[in-house]
């Protein structure tokens, strides 16, 4: 056999396996460049300081019994915050409001955001200021709505009670937040007109890249709107819907700013919000601890229940 045929067989026998690398050309494949790190650096030192620092010592907090203003060291106590936590009915009372309010808002977002996407896809004369006019909530922060609608929801000059009145809806003023029946209602429409700006963009960006020729095709074939949505629109936009009620969910979840504004959780707890709840216990009686343990039960509880709701969403989609 010549030195050929044997070069030509070694070659066949390492076909496609890389030559070895050095440690740096390693480290370079795994990130690890200097250079690199040093780029990052100051885009990843304020996350560590400003985000990550906080909620690791927020986690470790849980752990503790610190308060506001203790003079003596704070003990580790384990779990026996988590333990009280679990037999606090006001926290579970707060809790199920949050779940109802962030179900109510998520579902009513959703679905006003998607018909109005629907109307703000068609070819419609000055569809430009429509749409810039639906951003106007997004661009507002959470206190001026919740100052605005304060003005909207007041009993005696609120615009509200005025237009009903004059409809003949309701016969005298109702007082919307601080009345025991209307008060989680009224603060729910406001999350709602509130989170719509963003959903709705969302939800026409993902319209938009439904592909016209299958809209098409069924306009020709003489499918209704409905069965056009349906069979066509509906399936394309499907993750799109999935991934925006996932992220609203939690986002109303944790609401503070707004129903604070708007009750501080009152009247007799109607809206006090998970973290309206945790909010008080920190900076209203001092327990930090059991605070810092609510808020980590809190984002347990949630990222379980979002979990076992996406898991089952994408195994629908991939049956």
């Amino acid at each position: 056999m010549s030195v050929t045929a044997v070069r030509g067989n070694d070659a066949l026998d390492h076909r496609g396996t890389p030559p070895p690398r050095s440690p740096e050309q390693r480290k370079r494949a795994l990130g690890l460049d200097r250079g690199a790190w040093f780029l990052l650096a100051p885009a990843l030192i304020p996350i560590l300081v400003l985000s990550v620092g906080p909620l690791l010592y927020g986690i470790s907090l849980a752990f503790t019994d610190a308060q506001a203003g203790r003079t003596t060291s704070t003990k580790f106590l384990g779990l026996a915050n988590f333990t009280d936590l679990l037999h606090d009915s006001l926290f579970w009372q707060s809790f199920k409001i949050g779940i109802i309010w962030a179900v109510s808002v998520t579902a009513l977002q959703f679905l006003m955001s998607l018909g109005l996407a629907l109307l703000l896809n068609q070819n419609l004369r000055f569809r430009w200021l429509a749409r810039t006019l639906a951003l106007v909530p997004w661009a507002m922060p959470e206190v001026v709505v919740g100052i605005m609608w304060r003005l909207v929801y007041h009993p005696d000059a609120g615009i509200l009670n005025k237009v009903l009145t004059q409809l003949h809806v309701i016969h005298q003023n109702v007082d919307w937040l601080t009345g025991l029946s209307v008060a989680l209602p009224a603060v729910i429409v406001v999350g709602v007109w509130a989170g719509m700006p963003q959903t709705t963009v969302v939800l026409l960006a993902g319209l938009q890249n439904v592909p016209v020729e299958l809209t098409e095709a069924a306009n020709l074939d003489g499918a209704g709107i409905w069965r056009r949505f349906t069979n066509v629109t509906w399936p394309a936009i499907k993750p799109v819907v999935i991934s925006v009620t996932a992220l609203n969910f939690i986002w109303n979840f944790n609401s503070f700013g707004l129903v604070y504004v708007l009750t501080q959780g009152g009247p007799g707890g109607k809206t006090q919000l998970p973290m309206l709840f945790a909010y008080d216990e920190a900076f209203k009686y001092g327990q930090f601890g059991y605070a810092a343990a609510m808020g980590l039960g809190m984002v347990a509880v949630i990222a379980v229940l979002l979990t076992l709701t996406l898991r089952k969403k994408l195994n629908e989609e991939t049956a």
